[in-house]
């Protein structure tokens, strides 16, 4: 890969910290350009780091004190949309996968996978924005359609086949403007419907457009 993908670290755990510094030192195309202990030292030093060396991606462990991941997660959501979040956690259950959802995060990686599946993860999610196994598909499924629980994202009405179309080929990653040459709209009326999407499926961001879209079968993961 000639793309280098800058990444940051959130763990309190020295060791773990330390270790996947280590592992990716030797992975010519990932920089870790930020190293922290907590959500509130993370959110510090973000915001002096200078744009050249701004993470694509942020990896971030979910039980952390005094802030945990998720309230970490929520914060730079509503501060950095564009940073890509990777949740690291060893609770790999199907609400924490709903949790997710609603935060837009891009992956969800066990504490105990192995290194191709940790690179896996973060090259996908630097260019597809999203990073969901076979495992993780069947557990969104199931939660988005459990009647024990209220869905995370749930539309409030039904999506129109118009608004169907558009989100297919917001999965597919195209621009604004590219889904409004495919479709013969105006820009502008594409801007519209994305944002009609969003409000009707209660998604913070694209990542959440394609999550909802994956586990309602409107869009498949290669």
């Amino acid at each position: 890969m000639s793309n280098i993908i800058n990444l940051a670290l959130v763990d309190d755990e020295a060791l773990i910290l330390e270790g996947l510094a280590l592992l990716f030192s030797n992975i010519d195309h990932i920089n870790v350009v930020e190293k922290a202990n907590s959500g509130l030292e993370f959110l510090q030093a973000i915001e002096e780091i200078q744009d050249s060396d701004f993470p694509t991606i942020a990896l971030i462990d979910i039980q952390m004190k005094p802030m945990d991941g998720f309230d970490l997660v929520e914060a730079l959501r509503a501060n950095y949309p564009d940073l890509k979040i990777i949740i690291l956690s060893s609770h790999y259950k199907s609400n924490v996968l709903g949790h997710m959802i609603k935060l837009g995060v891009s992956a969800f990686i066990p504490k105990n996978s192995n290194k191709k599946e940790l690179l896996q993860a973060i090259e996908s999610v630097d260019e597809k924005g999203v990073y969901f196994t076979k495992t993780d598909q069947e557990m969104l499924m199931h939660f988005m359609r459990s009647k024990s629980k209220q869905p995370t994202l749930n539309p409030q009405q039904e999506l129109s086949s118009r608004e169907i179309d558009v989100l297919k080929l917001i999965c597919q990653e195209n621009t604004n403007q590219e889904i409004a040459d495919q479709l013969f709209l105006s820009k502008r009326t594409v801007e519209s419907h994305r944002q009609r999407i969003l409000e009707k499926v209660g998604a913070k961001n694209t990542v959440g457009l394609v999550v909802y879209a994956i586990a309602n079968q409107i869009h498949r993961l290669p």
